[in-house]
């Protein structure tokens, strides 16, 4: 709004009317954001970026490779890793399959199971479940239908009874059959819920997942389809059982957004603002067959904002630039070393004659997107925002040379709060007055004004 107010006054349009336009975005009904914490991953709290300043998405800085499918039973297409905290414990759900040098497959596929207390160093026990080649001691959890992409989670919905703690799809059928459901106490038994599809109007060769929405009360769930001009895409719906779905729809996306195929979704509710969806979709290009993960975000579910850059690039290390050898795994989580960080996790080393990988990589806490202010600096104001707390917390990183300065707007557009200069690195950091702005005051605007500095998230406290 105030790139077309400056654009006016340069035009010749009258002050009086550019005034009064300001007073429009001032007066307008403020954004709720409570006591939320707020991520700057789309235009949600934006009213105007000024300057040099820009929403840059991030990438993940590559670590260690945490997991290898050596065994017999899984393979070099061993894929659609699934990961999760639970309780103390990290579990995995994976599959397990191999194919020759002519890419045809070995042996069928199966579902994996491997566990965790450190999100780094992963055991696969020997569960004595299933035979495979005569022996029952390997980590299969299960080998009826679904092993395709047999995608699971922790139901953490209250009214979960026991026996269902753990919960999974998997689909039978590539295009034309659906999803079946799957229950477990303990995710390793696991017993098919259901014979018939529960969902069945997609195409199903792909991870295909669904969680409980902690903020919304209910199941959702997202799926690979076909659109009509015929490009991988991304379907979802909810239910409050499991069994029942509804309100099938397909996301959208931001005006602009081009249409390109997207193999799998990893879609979630980040865990430290549940009211945010994020997904990290495969981009994928049929003529190469090649991928690589890019970032999404939505408040509702369905409407997504989706951000070009990969996260994960192909030239990420290593053995990514070949055929489906880099999807993100689905899950994320902080370690309980390292509180200020965020890890996920990606495939590498697909169809190749070794076994294929897992590798994590590690985001900062909120860091998928960044307000970056370059060297030649700018301005920030978010949309009238209507408050609770009496802190301002924010999550920032001010670079050599930089600056940043937050200062807080009443209805008239007038300062009635102005920072002390932040400097450094900080994640939750609380805002230290200059002049202090009146916190019961139920409706401001916040204005930075940044310089060679990044700023990820807010909240008020």
């Amino acid at each position: 709004m105030l790139n077309r107010l400056q654009h006016n006054i340069t035009v010749g349009v009258p002050f009086f009317l550019v005034t009064l336009a300001a007073t429009a975005v001032c007066g307008a009904d403020p954004v709720n954001i409570g006591g939320h914490l707020e991520l700057f991953v789309d235009d949600h709290l934006i009213a105007d970026i000024q300057g040099d300043v820009k929403q840059q998405v991030m990438q993940p800085e590559p670590r260690e490779v945490v997991f290898e499918t050596g065994e017999p039973w899984e393979g070099n297409t061993s894929g659609y890793y699934t990961v999760f905290e639970d309780e103390g414990l990290f579990r995995m759900i994976y599959r397990g399959w191999q194919h020759d040098e002519k890419m045809k497959a070995a042996h069928k596929e199966i579902t994996c199971y491997a566990e965790s207390k450190d999100g780094v160093q992963w055991t696969k026990p020997k569960l004595g479940i299933f035979e495979w080649n005569g022996s029952k001691q390997n980590n299969i959890v299960w080998l009826g239908a679904g092993t395709h992409n047999f995608t699971a989670f922790r139901d953490s919905n209250p009214a979960a009874p026991a026996e269902s703690k753990y919960k999974a799809f998997g689909g039978i059928g590539d295009y034309g059959k659906g999803l079946v459901p799957f229950s477990s106490p303990d995710c390793i038994h696991w017993t098919q819920t259901q014979e018939k599809p529960v969902i069945s109007h997609g195409a199903f060769d792909s991870q295909n997942l669904a969680f409980w929405d902690t903020d919304r009360k209910q199941y959702r769930a997202y799926w690979r389809y076909f659109s009509e001009s015929k490009v991988r895409a991304i379907r979802t719906a909810t239910s409050t059982d499991f069994i029942h779905w509804e309100n099938e729809a397909d996301l959208t996306y931001s005006e602009g957004t081009p249409d390109e195929h997207l193999y799998t979704n990893a879609v979630q509710t980040y865990f430290r603002a549940p009211h945010l969806f994020v997904g990290f979709p495969t981009r994928y290009e049929p003529e190469s067959q090649q991928v690589e993960p890019i970032f999404m975000s939505s408040r509702d579910g369905v409407h997504f904002r989706r951000y070009a850059e990969p996260v994960i690039p192909r030239t990420a290390p290593k053995d990514r630039n070949h055929n489906r050898s880099n999807y993100m795994v689905w899950g994320m989580f902080q370690l309980p070393n390292e509180p200020g960080e965020i890890s996920v996790y990606g495939t590498e080393n697909y169809y190749e004659k070794t076994p294929g990988r897992v590798r994590r990589f590690v985001y900062r806490v909120d860091g998928f997107v960044a307000l970056r202010a370059g060297a030649d600096g700018g301005q920030i104001t978010t949309k009238p925002l209507a408050i609770e707390g009496k802190r301002l917390l924010l999550n920032y990183v001010v670079k050599s040379g930089g600056s940043l300065t937050v200062e807080t707007l009443n209805n008239a557009g007038e300062v009635i709060g102005k920072s002390h200069p932040l400097a450094g690195d900080a994640i939750d950091a609380p805002v230290q007055w200059e002049t202090s702005p009146p916190f019961s005051s139920a409706n401001w605007q916040l204005r930075f004004t940044m310089k060679n500095a990044d700023l990820y998230s807010i909240q008020i406290d």
